[in-house]
């Protein structure tokens, strides 16, 4: 496909050339045009036919390679995911054994599960399987190699077709008075438009696949039980509890701490780096206070368990051995612990954020209130502050969508335990926390216990779009306009 859209390139602008008896000044556009015309008809419809091509092939054999599964090896402890894993593990382990040479194809394609120990043969070239090879698995292996052989060729056919079809058209069209300079820019806004547009579509899949599977939850399962029940308590043999409520207080709660920490503390370093320090204390620390932002989540989880946790239970715990002789906190995890540790994670966050919107404010502001006498604390807080205010509250709202999204902290930080209580000092858990405890290990999503976490996250997500939205409105609403 490379070599054809050179080509294309070349001939097409040459071509081009010859129209006009070399001459370029008599040309429409300049000769390079023509050959980036030239270009993309051929690369492009090839290279989008060979992504769709890829996509759907495999679901195509798929659907076709299942039905030589026998229905009882499809049970409870095996899903139909979890034998085509073994049937592309077996495809995968005989193509190896052919590109080793301890197979040949025909050997392949005609080896029997009955006869043969195809574990072993498989294992003598790198390859390990679990268990034995039933033989409906290694049938439908075989088939399976042989659908993505021929569907392989078959591609490559087509797409070349398709590259050789373009360059012809490119060609054939390629003379002076064609436009070649308006139809590449089309062809390039045409790209940045799919290209814009794959982030809205992406958006609205991962919505439309939460909002099936959690359809799938929610007819298994009472709504009402979900939305208003009191407790959590999943157990994958039928009768389990599954309210949200224990969860979400969870998230808010360590949400609410978070942002304690988080925003008077940036907002103050924001007011500082952008009114108060020099040039070159700004230059300093910013970058040294936005390295926090830099800092995976683990290891702030990873200080919040071996550091935060422990100094709060030498504090709050151990009875006479705690420093204020009480025995409030009985282990590391707990709300307080996962709170604070993740609103040192959002300082940057909202510092940052802060620190650009209060320089937005314009110097003829504090011009002004410097003119009518002003002190530099009266001109920050009643003209600075007041003018960034909306743009303040925006970042605020963000932090709390970015705390509540947030989960290897409170993993290691909360503890696991669903529970509804305003003690800080225990340990409680998240939705985000229940999301990865659901989907964890080789699951069925064919059970309650399974399809709520898609309940969870589709409930996550209604709850930061709505902060993101409200964000959205603060700041376009009550925003200052100036020229």
């Amino acid at each position: 496909m490379l070599v054809m859209t050179a080509v294309g390139f070349f001939l097409s602008r040459g071509k081009a050339l010859a129209t006009v008896s070399g001459d370029a000044r008599r040309l429409h556009s300049l000769p390079n045009y023509y050959g980036f015309f030239a270009a993309m008809l051929v690369a492009v419809p090839a290279l989008l036919l060979t992504a769709l091509w890829l996509l759907v092939q495999p679901m195509l054999i798929q659907n076709a390679v299942i039905d030589l599964i026998p229905a009882g090896m499809v049970s409870e402890g095996s899903s139909v995911n979890l034998v085509m894993s073994d049937v592309r593990r077996v495809a995968d382990g005989l193509d190896a054994a052919i590109a080793q040479g301890a197979l040949t194809t025909e050997e392949a394609a005609t080896l029997d599960a009955t006869q043969t120990d195809v574990r072993a043969t498989l294992a003598d070239v790198g390859v390990a399987l679990g268990s034995e090879v039933a033989p409906p698995v290694l049938d439908a292996a075989q088939e399976y190699r042989a659908m993505s052989a021929q569907g392989s060729d078959w591609m490559a056919i087509v797409v070349l077709a398709l590259a050789l079809a373009g360059m012809l058209v490119a060609v054939r069209m390629a003379h002076g008075r064609f436009r070649a300079r308006n139809m590449v820019e089309r062809g390039v806004l045409a790209l940045l438009m799919i290209a814009a547009s794959l982030a809205i579509l992406t958006t609205v899949g991962i919505v439309l696949s939460m909002l099936f599977e959690s359809m799938n939850f929610f007819r298994m399962h009472p709504w009402t039980d979900f939305f208003f029940g009191s407790s959590w308590a999943p157990n994958f043999r039928g009768d389990s509890d599954l309210s949200i409520l224990p969860l979400l207080w969870g998230t808010l709660y360590i949400s609410l701490i978070a942002l304690l920490v988080a925003v008077p503390i940036g907002l103050f370093a924001a007011i500082y780096l952008s009114e108060y320090a020099s040039a070159g204390v700004r230059a300093l620390a910013k970058p040294l206070l936005e390295i926090l932002a830099g800092i995976p989540t683990i290891v702030y989880g990873l200080f919040a368990l071996l550091t935060v946790g422990p100094f709060l239970v030498n504090i709050f715990g151990r009875g006479d051995a705690g420093l204020l002789g009480v025995d409030w906190m009985s282990g590391a995890t707990a709300v307080l612990t996962a709170g604070l540790v993740m609103g040192i994670m959002l300082i940057p966050f909202v510092s940052s954020l802060s620190d650009d919107i209060i320089n937005a404010v314009p110097q003829s502001l504090r011009d002004g209130s410097f003119g009518l006498g002003a002190t530099h604390s009266e001109t920050v807080r009643q003209v600075v502050l007041p003018a960034a205010l909306p743009g303040i509250v925006g970042a605020i709202l963000l932090a709390a969508s970015r705390a509540i999204g947030e989960t290897m902290i409170v993993v290691l930080g909360a503890g696991a335990i669903a529970r509804i209580s305003p003690n800080p000092l225990e340990a409680m858990t998240t939705i985000t926390t229940r999301i990865v405890s659901q989907l964890t290990g080789d699951t069925d999503f064919a059970s309650p216990e399974t399809l709520v976490a898609f309940a969870l996250g589709l409930t996550l997500f209604v709850l930061t779009l709505g902060l993101n939205v409200l964000a959205l409105y603060i700041v376009r609403k009550y925003r200052e306009q100036y020229e």
